[in-house]
């Protein structure tokens, strides 16, 4: 059923002067005063200030992603960074304490019990949970801890290879490992691979400041170690520590065998005998790279022509950004790595930063990116900003979804039937090949966190055993041992958002249960999904994953099952 692009329209500040911007913490602090000092005399008021609370951090929220916006779109740019970092250390720490008070106002109000519970749940849940872990001590840490792990855009986004006299970001020289060329790949392969070793010892000793601070976050919070802390903060309700493990030995025992079907077919198709890290991504001689784009501005316009065949709703979320210049898809100097989507609480119309090289992988980068924008379109009308806080499992649901729906309709990019099924198979590619990676990532996170103190030499000898197991062996990675032993330093993730990764693959097997209920019933797929991205984090991740009409599971069985569902999806693209 299509559903028409309604608008948004921003909520009518209540609470806060129509023109009030953050200037420094005296300019904030007088409203988190009247929020804590406020009387609560019934239910009606408890909602009034409920909303009150959420305009302030809508507002905050807006204001301190613009500043990060802004830092990673420009890393060279001083001030920047200096507006960025006077948010993480001059308000951010002073708002923590306001926070916590806050929060043991609402628990201990006697007029929160009469809150609906079908609605409320999730958030009393996470206000609860977030009360208990609250440390006064840990305030200045977690602000240091933000700030150093923001080095690592500014070391990475530093980092450029020349190839035939001509400068490429990291992310812009990818193009090349693409090429039929293998001589070239080598030679660009080598170059990055040496950029990157330079910067080694520099990124082991950020890593080694991070990982002291998180270990004493920890211990503040009474824990053993900070993956224990971690796993309480990020509020994982609805999977264990142990459910992690069984995820692990389920990808190694059903997945990896599907990698390494997809890594033959690829040996095979260049007719080499051996397989090589620049051979990956590459394609046979006389095959040329897809060429999908030229720049960011036609990547969009095709984006949309995508998402308006999808759901006319989603073009429609893409085409309100471009017009209020949320948009920032080219790759160049002095620019962050990745790629993201960043919710703006109060206006509500998202932002898209990515680093587009003309790849396929761009393309599939704005397709994830598109869906989190949707996501963020379809929870803003919610009432709460808290609604809007939905956990990652539920949000890359979102963008891992919206890639593989968008499949079909990639002939936008590709007027040749052939080149569209190699797109295709890329994406499948991409989708097999990164269940093994976040494994292999997130057991890595395990063991970094449960061995407090370890050395660098530890951490390497850790990280090559466990890249080891969740290998397929094929690729040979000889000549090239230091740079595979600090080949996770290219994760930001290990550095920006500890722990932030099985998400990705507790999503990916989501989105794959979307495709196989999109390719049974494409209407009834694409409104479940709305319907659910709709519910922000109303419900739990359980009752958001059945409102989109699958299951929230990533047991052994049903990694199987869905292993079982792609396996002759590849034989249809030719993979034997």
């Amino acid at each position: 059923m299509s559903r028409a692009f309604v608008p948004l329209v921003q909520k009518e500040r209540k609470f806060l002067p129509v023109d009030f911007k953050i200037s420094n913490w005296e300019s904030v602090q007088p409203y988190f005063d009247e929020l804590k000092n406020r009387a609560i005399e019934n239910k009606e008021q408890l909602m009034a200030w409920l909303d009150n609370i959420s305009e302030l951090e809508a507002v905050i929220s807006e204001d301190a992603c613009w500043r990060q916006i802004k830092m990673t779109c420009d890393t060279t740019n001083k001030e920047l960074e200096e507006a960025f970092i006077y948010f993480c250390m001059e308000i951010e720490p002073k708002m923590k304490p306001y926070g916590f008070e806050l929060n043991k106002k609402l628990l201990e109000c006697p007029y929160t019990k009469e809150l609906d519970n079908n609605l409320f749940f999730p958030y009393l849940r996470s206000v609860d949970n977030a009360a208990k872990l609250y440390r006064e001590e840990n305030v200045p840490l977690q602000a240091e801890m933000s700030v150093l792990a923001q080095q690592y855009g500014a070391i990475s986004g530093a980092m450029s290879v020349e190839v035939d006299g001509k400068e490429y970001t990291m992310q812009q020289a990818i193009k090349f490992l693409h090429s039929p060329d293998r001589s070239l790949r080598e030679t660009v392969f080598s170059k990055m691979a040496a950029r990157r070793l330079q910067e080694k010892d520099k990124l082991n000793e950020l890593f080694d400041k991070l990982l002291a601070l998180r270990q004493q976050i920890a211990v503040n919070a009474g824990f053993e170690n900070y993956r224990d802390y971690k796993f309480r903060e990020l509020g994982r309700f609805d999977y264990t520590i142990a459910d992690c493990f069984a995820f692990h030995e389920a990808v190694r025992e059903h997945i990896l065998p599907l990698q390494a079907m997809l890594m033959r077919h690829k040996q095979k198709k260049l007719g080499v005998t051996t397989m090589r890290p620049w051979d990956s991504e590459a394609e046979p001689v006389g095959t040329e790279p897809l060429h999908p784009f030229t720049d960011g501005k036609e990547l969009n316009a095709k984006a949309m022509e995508v998402f308006s065949r999808l759901q006319p709703f989603f073009s429609g979320c893409l085409e309100t950004m471009q017009q209020m210049n949320r948009l920032d898809l080219d790759s160049r100097k002095g620019k962050a790595p990745g790629g993201y989507n960043c919710p703006l609480a109060e206006t509500g119309v998202p932002f898209i930063f990515m680093n587009a090289a003309g790849t396929m992988g761009d393309v599939i980068t704005m397709m994830h990116e598109g869906g989190h924008a949707v996501h963020s379109f379809l929870s803003h009308p919610l009432e709460l900003s808290a609604f809007k806080e939905y956990p990652m499992e539920i949000a890359e649901l979102a963008s891992m979804s919206m890639e593989l729906f968008s499949m079909e309709h990639w002939d936008v990019f590709f007027d040749n039937e052939n080149e569209l099924q190699r797109a295709q198979l890329e994406e499948m590619e991409r989708v097999i090949t990164v269940l093994p990676w976040i494994a292999t990532i997130d057991k890595y996170q395990h063991w970094l966190y449960t061995h407090p103190g370890h050395s660098v030499a530890e951490r390497e000898a850790a990280w090559l055993a466990i890249l080891n197991e969740y290998s397929t062996g094929i690729t040979d990675w000889s000549g090239l041992d230091e740079y595979r032993a600090s080949f996770w330093q290219k994760q930001l993730h290990l550095y920006e958002v500890p722990f932030y990764y099985i998400e990705y693959g507790i999503a990916q097997l989501g989105a794959l249960a979307m495709w196989r209920q999109y390719r049974l019933n494409k209407e009834q797929a694409l409104e479940n999904y709305m319907n659910a991205l709709s519910m922000g984090y109303t419900k739990t991740l359980k009752e958001l994953y059945t409102t989109a009409g699958i299951k929230f599971d990533f047991s052994p069985a049903y990694i199987k099952e869905l292993a079982d569902f792609v396996t002759p999806v590849l034989k249809e693209k030719g993979v034997k």
